[in-house]
Parts: C-alpha cells; sequence; structure tokens
C-alpha cells in the first residue's frame, strides 16, 4: 500500500507542477508527459527512504 499510495501522491503532485509551469509558459499542458515524469519521481524518493536510515539516534551520555 506503501508503493501504490507513492506512486499516486507523486502523479498527483507532479501533474499539478506541470499544469502550473505550462501555464506559467504559456505552453499546451499534456496531461500523460506529468505522468511519465511521476514515476522517476516516486523511484527517488523510494531510493531516498531506502538511503536515510529509520532507527533512533543514541543519547549522548555527558
Amino acid at each position: 500500500m506503501h508503493y501504490i499510495m507513492t506512486f499516486i501522491w507523486s502523479a498527483i503532485l507532479v501533474t499539478m507542477l506541470n499544469y502550473v509551469v505550462s501555464s506559467v509558459q504559456n505552453v499546451e499542458f499534456v496531461f500523460k508527459d506529468g505522468l511519465i515524469m511521476s514515476i522517476p519521481v516516486a523511484i527517488m524518493i523510494f531510493i531516498i527512504t531506502a538511503i536515510i536510515p529509520n532507527d533512533p539516534l543514541p543519547k549522548e551520555q555527558h
């Protein structure tokens, strides 16, 4: 479920960003381009979450 929601949210956010940028630059909005670019974004999110440790840091003793 974690992977499915990551793909859905990346598709929503990247497509929204694609819409805003195309409106500002006054070019045609292509929905398919946003979906295609959301796949590498989701993969980068998976890689970043795999690299960052999830364990709490030990407390320092003074």
